[in-house]
């Protein structure tokens, strides 16, 4: 993996939205940088996670940093085997209505999904249904948070050894290889 660029940042690593949501906020020389500032921030990101253009809703960024942080609790308690509170989660799913609309086309006839409601949380409803997969259907052993003392990104570990620990080799990794080797050389 190379090193992410300002374009590519935050850096989708994580293998799965839903974690890539939570990698949103940052931690930058100390401090946490939240890259879902406003409207066009959350777009662009959204853009880059689905592979699909999104234009700026109004109330994105909010309704996107309201569901990142629904799933970092319920992946947060998880993790700490404490009880997870669904309600909140499944209140933002319950917002992410839409039905199918069947339309006729000059060849024919096409279909495509029209929101009910608001159309930030349509725009939404893909990571929202990523974290229900996620909380449901994966191994949470293997969902991890860097182990790097600075980072506080998250990942799902698909490796065939299950032994990832860093968000990335390309950034964290390679700043714990560069700290062992100052140890070792008394510097």
């Amino acid at each position: 993996m190379t090193t992410p660029t300002p374009l590519d940042w935050p850096p989708l690593i994580a293998g799965q939205p839903a974690l890539d949501l939570l990698n949103t906020l940052t931690l930058e020389n100390g401090a946490l940088v939240e890259h879902l500032g406003d409207d066009a921030d959350a777009a662009n990101w959204l853009s880059r996670v689905t592979g699909a253009a999104q234009a700026p809703q109004p109330h994105l960024a909010e309704r996107a940093r309201e569901l990142r942080e629904a799933i970092r609790a319920a992946i947060e308690a998880r993790k700490q085997e404490r009880a997870v509170d669904l309600a909140p989660l499944n209140a933002l799913l319950a917002r992410m209505h839409s039905h199918v609309v069947l339309q006729a086309t000059e060849s024919g006839y096409a279909l495509h999904r029209a929101p009910l409601g608001e159309a930030a949380w349509l725009a939404l409803a893909p990571l929202g249904e990523a974290a229900a997969r996620l909380m449901a259907e994966v191994d949470f052993g293997l969902v991890r948070q860097c182990e790097h003392s600075e980072c506080v990104l998250w990942f799902h570990d698909t490796t065939k050894s299950h032994r990832r620990r860093w968000c990335s080799m390309a950034l964290c990794g390679n700043r714990h290889k560069v700290s062992e080797f100052r140890k070792r050389r008394g510097a």
